[in-house]
């Protein structure tokens, strides 16, 4: 019996040095292979094309990493940096909202990336009657987005260069928010931009306007960045001819 113990105990610790020595990897490396997070802070507008240029381009060129976004308002996502909410890379929809970010000292060296110019579009059907920037507006319901917005700002330049007074019946924190009242058929007319308008598809009509608006937007990784270099790629992606080949497609311009 107790020779049999001591084949027994022997055998087990055997089994255990075989288990210490063995290749399985143990919880703390699995949790290492979990792959790290960008977070993308951009306007609301670039809701389709970064997600597209971050799933085709940039990911596949950084494995491991994937691409968090939070899309809003320009001035909303300045005033979130402000307040110390954690992210990467800002991309603004003009440059003013990014110079605020940038006296603020939130971000590094931005950078312009496209262009955006303003419409104004109808549901489908036009049941408004909606002709463009002319007296068609003032017995109109028009939605714009508010003047704190890039959207809102350019289209106050625009009414003033027009010449034309309006009292909206609402502004909106998002140009997203102003194209889904349009195609939902809450307003007869909103101000958003093209690339709004070409997402919006047979949901909207667009009615040309003489004064042209444009946007140039800028991108920056933001200095309290805990990945500046990977933020850094993720510019670069869509600075590449592959970004910005996707960004034409959903109707930027190159800046």
């Amino acid at each position: 019996m107790k020779k049999t113990a001591r084949v027994f105990a022997s055998l087990t610790a055997a089994s255990m040095m075989l288990a210490a020595c063995s290749g399985s990897p143990a919880p703390a490396d699995k949790e290492g292979t979990e792959p790290q997070t960008l977070t993308v802070f951009a306007a609301a507008s670039l809701n389709k094309v970064f997600p597209q240029i971050a799933e085709e381009v940039f990911e596949p060129a950084n494995e491991g990493v994937k691409v968090s976004f939070s899309f809003e308002g320009s001035s909303t996502l300045v005033d979130q940096l402000k307040n110390g909410a954690p992210a990467d890379v800002f991309a603004s929809a003009d440059t003013r909202n990014m110079d605020k970010a940038t006296d603020a000292d939130l971000v590094d060296a931005p950078e312009p990336f496209a262009l955006n110019t303003l419409t104004l579009i109808v549901p489908a059907g036009n049941p408004g009657g909606v002709t463009g920037l002319d007296d068609s507006l003032k017995s109109a319901k028009v939605i714009k987005c508010h003047a704190e917005v890039p959207c809102g700002n350019l289209t106050n330049k625009v009414l003033d260069e027009a010449g034309i007074e309006l009292t909206p019946v609402s502004e909106e924190q998002k140009v997203t928010d102003v194209r889904g009242k349009i195609e939902s058929g809450e307003a007869d007319a909103g101000f958003v931009y093209m690339t709004d308008a070409i997402a919006a598809g047979d949901k909207v009509e667009i009615i040309p306007i003489d004064v042209k608006g444009v946007n140039e937007y800028p991108i920056a990784v933001v200095k309290d960045s805990k990945s500046p270099e990977l933020a850094r790629k993720f510019i670069e992606a869509v600075l590449s001819d592959e970004g910005q080949e996707l960004l034409k497609q959903y109707g930027f311009a190159r800046p």
